[in-house]
């Protein structure tokens, strides 16, 4: 079995048995096949079981000046792939045990204000299909922490409108049931009824909720870009993504009181680690809170 053979098996694994989603699929099997380029140049033809040619590869790789979160996942992604060879008696020798992860560069996500958040609301022109459409969009983000792969693959069955919930399928395909506050549904609704039957083509019925001109299926980029231009609009200097939206929903919560446990549920967060990285964004909040009221800050 060539070493192309055993990438192909192991990316076929993580789809059947671990669920993985295709964008983690991709990740990996751009990662092992960057590896497997390494070692033919190194005329090599099986996975090295020495941990002096993988640290000789993740040395190469720091040259080529790549982020710190690049090499972090690289070196995960040898890990978890080393292991499966073992594993499956495919080697006898594990060098990842012996090899540490660079420690990752932690940077603080960019979130809105609740007053920008508001601004940014108010931009769409809610008297067009698609300004209704961008409204619920960005009311369904703000409310439910939706990541924006999630948001496209919403489906109408996935509402529950009456009693305030709804449904989705998020990484390693988990099933979330999440909470949507009135003001989300009462602008869903309003895009439901007056906003996606004019996106609709004729005879065509898709089944995901937010719809672009053409009546197809809204995408990541597409939201990007209308994202990027209401940002602007709303006067908001700062780098903003749909994942800000995301951000700004969980450190929102947590500045009002919510548990960390609840929000990492609602964030679909596997370890709370993740999900603790957002009360140093509410630490940060309450000492500007404190340097700006109190009289001897």
């Amino acid at each position: 079995m060539t070493k192309t053979d055993q990438i192909a098996d192991y990316i076929h694994m993580l789809k059947v048995e671990k669920g993985l989603s295709e964008n983690t699929r991709v990740s990996y099997r751009s990662d092992l096949d960057e590896f497997n380029q390494y070692l033919e140049t190194q005329k090599l033809s099986a996975f090295p079981e020495d941990r002096a040619t993988v640290l000789a590869f993740l040395g190469e790789q720091t040259q080529k000046a790549k982020a710190v979160s690049s090499l972090v996942r690289m070196v995960s992604c040898l890990r978890e792939f080393y292991q499966y060879l073992q594993e499956s008696n495919q080697i006898t020798n594990d060098p990842m045990a012996q090899i540490d992860s660079p420690k990752r560069e932690q940077h603080l996500p960019t979130v809105l204000s609740e007053d920008e958040i508001n601004r940014l609301l108010a931009v769409p022109d809610v008297t067009k299909p698609l300004g209704l459409r961008d409204r619920a969009i960005f009311e369904v983000m703000y409310a439910t922490g939706l990541r924006v792969s999630e948001l496209i693959h919403l489906k109408m069955d996935d509402l529950h409108l009456s009693i305030g919930l709804i449904q989705t399928i998020g990484k390693g395909d988990k099933e979330r049931i999440l909470p949507i506050g009135d003001i989300a549904i009462k602008w869903v609704n309003r895009y439901l009824k007056e906003g996606r039957p004019k996106l609709l083509r004729q005879n065509a019925q898709p089944a995901e909720l937010f719809l672009n001109f053409h009546g197809r299926p809204l995408t990541r980029q597409g939201i990007w870009k209308n994202l990027k231009k209401d940002v602007a609009l709303a006067g908001i200097n700062k780098d903003v993504t749909p994942h800000t939206l995301r951000h700004s929903f969980a450190t929102h919560l947590l500045e009002n009181g919510a548990d960390l446990r609840v929000v990492q549920e609602l964030l679909g967060h596997a370890d709370i680690s993740t999900t603790q990285l957002y009360t140093h964004l509410t630490q940060r909040h309450m000492m500007d809170v404190y340097e700006h009221s109190h009289p001897r800050a």
